[in-house]
């Protein structure tokens, strides 16, 4: 008895599976955002917290390894994370302030420079923005004055968040050794690929936030150097708004290199603000071709692309905050993928050169026996 013949050919319904495959991924990954975003105030605290465990994980195994109990390690770790998270914002925040004004005025006249020299279209934009800064800055003060409830509600909601996030660190880096057998419990039979899937995607996260960290506070100095000596106004501010910038890689650098010619261009002239973008391009250069590659090459290995496409669907989601997070959680996800394909990709056999043939038997072919 003949069986008939398929309906599709082969390439057709092997199409068809992927696409398949494709929607249930994208369902489930709509799914997943549209859950993160009903609970994010329960999930940013737990990725923050991951994000500061990751940052300080070798603190709690250096404390660990001199013998001490792992709750005290990890009280000194978290200890270690708010003095360094703290000094960090503090010294951020308090040269914003001390030359946000003048770095706003210095983008206004930057943007009548620009109208009146060179005469881009466009470019009463640039002081149109920082009008709007200046007012909304103003209006943020005001409506804070007069609506101490909201300030304090407001500030009580990142208190808490701050806290609880602290307290998941804490948590995390004191039981990091029982993630094993939480892994054989969840997934008995497959425990050993699940923590081998955990560990990397929290070795990508863990190196992304320590080579940022990095990266960001070298680019910071010698940009501020350079400012400093080119006797940039709002010189430290800048530097800091470099800093913050960095951890949204490629924007976050273009922007706060923008604004850093920008102010050189308003308040030095032409050329200081040719030299300024000089600097900011050689910084940008060192961390391209040497900080980056020594750095996060081992850990994390995205194409730029990839990058700015999650940045982007970060902002879609949760604004700065989203953009903050995307990248380290797509790095978890290529290291998970990663862990998967060393595991489970079928090895492709390489083709081995044929040996040379041996004296004897070229003698033999050339006497034809």
């Amino acid at each position: 008895m003949q069986t008939g013949k398929p309906l599709l050919p082969d390439p057709a319904r092997r199409l068809a599976a992927w696409c398949a495959v494709v929607l249930l991924v994208t369902a489930v990954a709509a799914v997943g955002i549209a859950l993160v975003i009903i609970f994010q105030s329960a999930v940013t605290p737990v990725l923050l917290a991951l994000l500061g465990a990751a940052l300080l994980g070798p603190v709690f195994e250096w404390l660990v390894r001199m013998k001490l109990p792992r709750a005290l390690a990890a009280i000194l770790t978290c200890v270690a994370l708010i003095a360094v998270v703290g000094g960090a914002g503090y010294i951020v925040v308090t040269a914003l302030i001390d030359t946000g004004e003048q770095i706003v005025d210095s983008l206004q006249q930057a943007g009548d420079w620009l109208r009146d020299h060179v005469g881009i279209v466009g470019a009463d934009d640039i002081g149109d923005v920082a009008d709007k800064a200046k007012d909304q800055v103003g209006k943020w003060g005001s409506n804070l004055a007069n609506g101490v409830i909201a300030g304090l509600s407001a500030l009580g909601s990142l208190l808490a968040t701050s806290v609880l996030a602290l307290l998941l660190t804490f948590f995390f880096l004191k039981d990091s050794n029982r993630a094993k057998g939480l892994a054989r419990t969840v997934a008995p039979q497959h425990g050993e690929v699940v923590e081998a899937m955990g560990r990397r995607a929290f070795e990508a996260i863990s190196g992304f936030m320590r080579g940022t960290t990095f990266i960001a506070f070298i680019d910071a100095i010698c940009i501020t150097i350079g400012l400093l000596i080119l006797q940039v106004p709002g010189a430290v501010g800048l530097g800091a708004l470099v800093f913050v910038g960095a951890y949204i890689p490629y924007l976050g650098a273009t922007l706060s290199g923008a604004v850093a010619v920008l102010v050189a261009l308003a308040d030095r002239g032409l050329i200081i603000a040719l030299w300024t973008l000089g600097i900011i391009l050689a910084v940008q250069q060192l961390e391209g071709h040497i900080l980056q590659p020594m750095i996060q090459s081992r850990t994390v290995q995205m194409h730029p692309a990839m990058v700015m496409l999650a940045i982007t669907a970060g902002a879609a989601v949760a604004g700065i905050l989203g953009m903050l997070l995307a990248v380290p959680l797509v790095a978890a996800v290529f290291g998970i993928l990663g862990e998967l394909r060393r595991r489970y990709a079928p090895e492709v056999p390489v083709d081995e050169p044929p040996a040379p043939a041996s004296p004897v038997s070229r003698e033999t072919d050339a006497d034809g026996s």
